[in-house]
């Protein structure tokens, strides 16, 4: 049985117990940052890359955080842990997330299918949901649900029926998209993003935006609205936060890395958009940067390496 290292306690504490055996964490900062608090950082990092999954969970109850998820997750969740602490005796910057945008529009859109669609199918987009994240508190502040009268083809597949939970009689009597998209932005409006709060949008992949939200405009004829021409694809971010394989960021594989259930009903929209949104909480309070990452350019999906935060009017 590999002996467990222990886990770093005072700045000074951690100097002694990794000091023997973390120069090659030392070499680093000491090439990257001038600040001694970056030393300690490092030092602290190697004793929590040596814990075993069950020295994690002591140490991480110990501290009052959060035990569940796989053990890199857990990882990721000390080393920030003690990131913090440091980062603030030095800088008395008491910010316990980040905080780039002040809000955060978890959309994750429900459309029309049918069993086994090919791939020129036509999706319309039949329920509209925000989940809005307050980056400070944490919290998820409010919700936008509408659902949307199709076009194209007026009459739900029993397939998408049974899929989306989303009858005939909720499309029947909900708005046509032109003027769903309308209510959206008066609701952005009323909530003052991107007037006077930072926003971002964040989706679940890239197919929210860059395929339903584009194919909808096009077939309801609209210019495609400028406040979805960019946004966090959660996936790309949960990826290298927690340095998971892409083919391990679906929806359910995401919550099951964090250690989380499924709440809700699966393929709700707004049920789904409030589970990205637990995600995203997660991923705050593990430290991890949210950040735009995907856009749209004379309708195509374009990767975005960093991106200011929105503060344009509608």
């Amino acid at each position: 049985m590999e002996e467990a290292a222990e886990p770093p306690g005072s700045p000074e504490s951690n100097l002694q117990q990794c000091k023997h055996d973390g120069n090659e964490e030392k070499e680093k900062s000491s090439s990257t940052y001038s600040n001694p608090v970056y030393k300690e950082i490092s030092f602290a990092n190697g004793c929590v890359n040596r814990m075993s999954k069950g020295d994690l969970r002591a140490k991480l109850t110990e501290l009052h955080l959060d035990t569940r998820g796989a053990k890199d997750i857990l990882r990721k969740r000390l080393k920030n842990y003690y990131k913090k602490q440091k980062l603030t005796q030095v800088f008395q910057d008491g910010s316990s997330a980040d905080t780039y945008y002040d809000y955060i529009c978890v959309i994750d859109f429900e459309a029309t299918c049918e069993e086994g669609n090919p791939p020129d199918y036509i999706h319309e987009i039949i329920e509209f949901p925000i989940v809005l994240v307050n980056t400070r508190t944490l919290e998820m502040e409010d919700t936008f649900q509408q659902y949307v009268k199709p076009e194209i083809k007026s009459q739900l597949s029993d397939f998408c029926i049974k899929l989306t939970g989303i009858t005939q009689d909720l499309v029947d009597s909900a708005d046509s998209f032109p003027q769903v998209l309308q209510n959206v932005v008066d609701w952005m409006r009323k909530k003052e993003l991107g007037i006077k709060h930072k926003y971002a949008i964040l989706t679940d992949g890239s197919w929210d935006m860059s395929r339903f939200l584009n194919m909808q405009c096009r077939i309801s004829r609209l210019k495609y609205p400028r406040f979805a021409k960019k946004w966090i694809n959660i996936r790309k971010c949960f990826g290298n936060c927690y340095k998971v394989p892409r083919t391990q960021t679906r929806l359910t594989m995401m919550l099951e890395q964090l250690g989380m259930r499924y709440d809700g009903r699966p393929h709700s929209g707004l049920d789904d958009s409030r589970n990205i949104a637990r995600i995203a909480v997660r991923m705050l309070q593990d430290g991890c940067e949210l950040r735009v990452n995907e856009r749209m350019h004379a309708g195509e999906l374009m990767n975005v390496a960093s991106s200011a935060p929105r503060s344009e009017e509608h």
